[in-house]
């Protein structure tokens, strides 16, 4: 992962959350975020072992809400079951990423704050280049501002 330059506000930590088809990568990915100097709060899972992902993607979630997190980065099987059980928080709004140019877009056109990897469907150095584009990328607003502001339910 090269130098981050970000709209993010980065003295707040990283939050970073997993199932167990994730750990791997959420192990490594945790190296390279303070192997960059920034600070990463691990919301688990903490093994292999099999897990339910909403015991972590909620509390996630929850902090990132709470602007206890600059952003939060999720990885799961495939992407959808932390993306769907984040997004049912008001103030979420998580994307499943497969590409840098989805990343961005996430960032660019929907002020995304989770990014969620689908573990077992890209490639480490994908995830690791998805999470560096979503953190360089800022919300463009206008038009897309409008159309945000029209997600919430209540």
């Amino acid at each position: 992962m090269q130098t981050i330059h970000s709209p993010f506000n980065l003295f707040q930590p990283i939050a970073i959350g997993c199932d167990h088809a994730g750990f791997d990568y959420k192990e490594e990915i945790v190296k390279q975020l303070r192997a960059n100097g920034l600070t990463v709060k691990d919301f688990g899972a903490h093994s292999k072992d099999s897990v339910d992902y909403p015991d972590y993607a909620h509390p996630l979630a929850m902090a990132i809400e709470r602007g206890e997190g600059a952003l939060g980065i999720l990885l799961c099987g495939s992407g959808n079951g932390v993306a769907i059980t984040a997004n049912k928080h008001q103030h979420i709004r998580a994307a499943i990423c497969w590409s840098v140019n989805v990343a961005k877009l996430a960032r660019l056109h929907n002020d995304c704050n989770i990014i969620c990897i689908p573990a077992r469907f890209v490639s480490l150095d994908l995830a690791s280049e998805m999470i560096l584009k979503f953190m360089q990328t800022e919300f463009e607003g206008g038009r897309h501002a409008t159309r945000v502001n029209k997600i919430a339910c209540a």
